[in-house]
């Protein structure tokens, strides 16, 4: 990690200067509000501790604003889309375009009139019609690919599918991993561009993380397109980006990106693929298109809305400084390891600050008996392999993923019921 990035000095100033805007928006919350006394419960029926969710990078919450509009959409003009022509119907594939242009505004796309956006049940399926619908149209016998072999399996598994599809049909692809720092799991950019030079053009495709969904680390993915040079394809998987922190297009020079709209704050079941379609075939998935996840489209607008109307700048900002406050808090509690960059660890930090995941173990308490343990304290956390592709530490981890309704009270707390466990 050598990219200078905007630290947190003052982590609890950042917090109490966003208070104010912070407040109302946790209010919108209708799962954390619990009653009257504005707390969620931890065991899911109303009874126990006060619940703090923090396990944000598998799936968000839903503000009120998105299930009023869900609900809305299902009460008065619930209907297939691009079926029928009576009014319903008509409002609804109007909605489903229109929610194609909201997501190329969110993006920031550059372009929006030559890229196109394409609805999927998420990251994962997303980056599967990629590798199974528009890869193997890309690639001749003895191209090279390189793809992450440290990050999530939903961004390694389908390209080494691709390769052993493409085989069978006597396509022969060389597989190479993304070089990555040791120690800190940020892309290496500069044992890239070696790759690359030795490849050569046939470097046709490169798959990356924009957010590590462990080590909660910005990977730098700007550098990637320096390193490669101006034609290989670059698939952007943007999960715990999206709905997260300002992303911009135009600032990324990636041709195809991924993301899922439960981590957005939108319904299960939604996600959607961006293609620039500027390298390569154009992009369009395989097969016969059923009927579309319309209420999750639904909500993916309204919630890319919500964001809009809140800040992502100020979301990224307010997650971020949670994330200090918890990391140099542990930083101070022998008993446990923080996974990835040591060096950002601290809060006046010259290197790229991690965002809204902090992953950390007990050096002598395995991760499932901590979760457990966590859990009856109030704190909901995921406490496992994390589906890292890739060996990981031995027992698993506990993750801490945090969104706009997380608070300090629950950072401070949190470190307080892992202090006495020491």
């Amino acid at each position: 990690m050598t990219d200078v990035a905007a630290a947190t000095p003052d982590p609890r100033g950042e917090l109490a200067a966003l208070d104010g805007w912070q407040r109302p928006l946790r209010a919108q919350f209708p799962i954390l509000a619990g009653g009257q006394d504005g707390h969620g419960r931890g065991s899911g029926d109303g009874s126990g501790p006060p619940a703090a969710y923090l396990d944000s990078a598998a799936t968000a919450q839903k503000p009120q604003p998105v299930l009023d509009a869900v609900a809305a959409y299902l009460t008065t003009a619930n209907a297939n889309a691009g079926r029928g022509s009576y009014p319903w119907a008509n409002h609804t594939t109007a909605r489903v375009e229109a929610a194609r242009e909201r997501v190329k505004a969110f993006l920031g796309d550059p372009a929006p009139r030559r890229s196109s956006v394409h609805f999927t049940g998420g990251t994962s399926e997303g980056l599967r019609t990629v590798a199974r619908d528009w890869l193997p149209g890309l690639l001749a016998d003895g191209d090279e690919i390189v793809v992450p072999f440290g990050d999530h399996r939903a961004n390694l598994d389908p390209w080494l599918e691709t390769r052993d599809l493409l085989a069978r049909q006597g396509v022969r692809i060389a597989v190479r991993a993304l070089p990555c720092q040791e120690g800190s799991g940020d892309y290496d950019p500069a044992a890239l561009a070696e790759l690359a030079a030795s490849a050569g053009p046939r470097l046709r495709f490169v798959a990356a993380t924009h957010v590590h969904h462990v080590y909660g680390a910005d990977m730098n993915v700007h550098r990637i397109r320096e390193a490669v040079g101006p034609d290989p394809v670059i698939c952007l998987d943007a999960a715990q980006s999206v709905g997260h922190q300002p992303v911009s297009l135009a600032g990324l020079d990636v041709d195809l990106l991924v993301f899922s709209g439960h981590k957005a704050l939108a319904l299960p079941g939604t996600g959607a693929v961006w293609a620039r379609g500027e390298r390569g075939p154009s992009f369009v998935p395989g097969g016969w298109q059923g009927t579309p996840n319309t209420a999750g489209i639904v909500s993916l607008a309204a919630a890319l809305d919500w964001l809009d109307a809140a800040g992502t700048e100020r979301i990224g900002r307010w997650t971020a400084a949670l994330a200090s406050v918890l990391t140099d808090g542990l930083s101070r509690l022998p008993a446990y390891e923080v996974l990835g960059c040591r060096t950002s660890l601290a809060a006046d930090t010259a290197v790229q600050r991690r965002g809204s995941i902090v992953t950390f173990r007990h050096r002598g308490i395995g991760s499932q008996d901590l979760g457990f343990i966590l859990f009856s304290h109030g704190f909901m956390v995921r406490c496992d392999d994390h589906c890292q592709a890739g060996p990981g530490p031995e027992g698993g981890s506990v993750r801490v993923s945090l969104h706009v309704y997380n608070t300090l009270e629950e950072m401070e707390k949190l470190l307080a019921a892992l202090a006495t466990l020491q």
